[in-house]
């Protein structure tokens, strides 16, 4: 399907809005799945840090509480160094861990209890070191021994665990988050990229075909006007012969009309003449002479009838020439029906019309050889075309020799179709090869009936059917007649309307 300049313009157009749509959609969604990487990257860090706080607590908690012990067992204060520097350092951690947990959902309560049980959980650790400095050490141990410390120890490190699992819970769905976005942002990157492929494919393809559209149009713009050429010398030259041939049409109708009303006038002029003796003889009445008598009867019997019978044959000669005029003018007005037809049976059934006539002698007879089975044209002209040559073909032959007709059929490499009838009757002299197809024009020995308009309504069938003939002949020799038409008619005939 041919593609219009508009069609091309809307394709295109809308290819390129889907596109910048696609790169638009691809763009947006890359911000988007960005960000959220971005959030889930700060939430994955923000989890770690919950962790790292949580362990770094419980480990000063730790810390503090072995030293506590150990001071307690051996009432040494450098075993106080761990305990002191948790002391220093707690305060700051919690804060820390405090600070990394505000954005997790449910550690409100577990950071409310594990401040209280740090507190307490100092607070007990204090009391030991102070009972131990002050050397009861049974108040120190009976503390120590209560579980109350334990108790705490297990509490604040239950609650630590909670907060942590509740980190590691919202750092593994961060985790997935940030891979279901990784995924997200390839996936639309792949589909955006293959859209846009697609489109730049149809953009291109609808490029490359209108591209080839325009080469191939502008082609046949160029093979058109090669071939316009060509036409408007063809239809140059038959202008010129047209005009060529009116000019001799109206030479030949004024002369040949021209001479039988010559002889009439002639013959008209002389019966005036003719009748005088025989106004004499009336005029004398019974007082005529012999003579007068003679010369009247002479007149009457010989010379009127003579000149009554060259008028008649000259009227007669004019009554067929203005026939023949009629009769190529009528074939001129009338309406060419285009039709399949079948050129070989054509050409068969007007063979088999005349073949008796070719076949009587010995050695005689019509051979056809047809590579063009059907053509589009006008099957009555065409039979009455092909009727004719053949008739001449039997009428011209020559005595001597049986005659041998062979009808040809080929197709030109223009398209256009040949029919050559060959035969090897007299032949035609070079001198006559065009003035045969004029009208009363006939070639050679006048000795076989006819009128000379047979091969003129022939030329003017074939040109009315787009068509032309001409002639290849030698005198004594043959004669081969060339028919040349085109292979459809109607679309011979629009062409020519264009």
């Amino acid at each position: 399907m041919p593609i219009s300049q508009a069609f091309f313009r809307r394709s295109n157009a809308l290819l390129l809005a889907i596109g910048i749509a696609v790169l638009v959609a691809i763009v947006a969604t890359s911000l988007w799945l960005t960000s959220a990487s971005e959030r889930y990257f700060g939430e994955v860090t923000a989890a770690r840090a919950v962790r790292s706080a949580s362990a770094d607590l419980l480990s000063l908690v730790q810390d503090a509480e072995t030293g506590q012990r150990g001071f307690l067992l051996t009432r040494d204060e450098t075993y106080l160094e761990p305990y002191n520097v948790a002391v220093s350092k707690l305060a700051d951690q919690r804060t820390k861990l405090e600070q990394a947990a505000a954005n997790l959902r449910e550690v409100g309560p577990l950071l409310q209890r594990v401040q209280g049980e740090l507190e307490r959980k100092m607070a007990e650790l204090a009391l030991t070191v102070e009972a131990t400095r002050r050397g009861d050490i049974e108040t120190a141990m009976r503390l120590v021994q209560g579980g109350t410390g334990k108790q705490l120890m297990d509490d604040l490190r239950a609650d630590l665990n909670a907060i942590l699992s509740n980190s590691e819970a919202e750092l593994r769905e961060a985790i997935n988050a940030q891979v279901t976005a990784s995924t997200q942002l390839r996936w639309t990157t792949i589909i955006g990229a293959i859209l846009i492929l697609a489109m730049a494919g149809a953009a291109s393809w609808t490029i490359v075909s209108y591209t080839r559209e325009i080469v191939e149009t502008r082609h046949e713009v160029e093979m058109l006007n090669v071939g316009l050429e060509g036409r408007v010398r063809e239809r140059t030259d038959a202008l010129i012969k047209a005009n060529e041939e009116v000019q001799r049409f109206a030479y030949i109708v004024t002369h040949d009309l021209r001479a039988p009303l010559v002889n009439i006038m002639g013959f008209t002029s002389e019966l005036e003449a003719m009748f005088k003796p025989i106004e004499a003889y009336v005029g004398a009445g019974p007082t005529a002479t012999p003579e007068q008598k003679a010369a009247a009867e002479e007149a009457l019997r010989v010379d009127v009838a003579e000149a009554i019978g060259f008028i008649r044959s000259s009227t007669r000669k004019m009554d067929g020439l203005i026939n023949a005029i009629l009769k190529i003018s009528r074939e001129g007005r009338r309406e060419l029906r285009a039709e399949s037809v079948d050129l070989t049976a054509l050409i068969e059934a007007a063979a088999k019309a005349v073949h008796h006539q070719a076949s009587a002698d010995e050695g005689g007879g019509i051979e056809i050889d047809s590579q063009v089975p059907r053509i589009v044209s006008d099957r009555l002209s065409l039979d009455q075309a092909l009727g004719n040559l053949l008739d001449n073909a039997i009428k011209y032959r020559s005595p001597d020799r049986p005659i041998r007709i062979s009808v040809r059929t080929r197709r030109e490499s223009r398209g256009s179709v040949k029919i050559e009838i060959e035969d090897n009757g007299r032949g035609i002299a070079a001198t006559d090869h065009e003035r045969i197809f004029e009208l009363f024009r006939r070639s050679g020995a006048q000795n076989t009936a006819g009128e000379g308009i047979g091969l003129a309504h022939v030329r003017t069938m074939l040109r009315n059917l787009g068509g032309d003939i001409a002639v290849r002949s030698e005198l004594g020799k043959g004669s081969t007649f060339i028919v040349t038409l085109p292979p459809d008619l109607a679309a011979y005939r629009r062409s020519a309307e264009a």
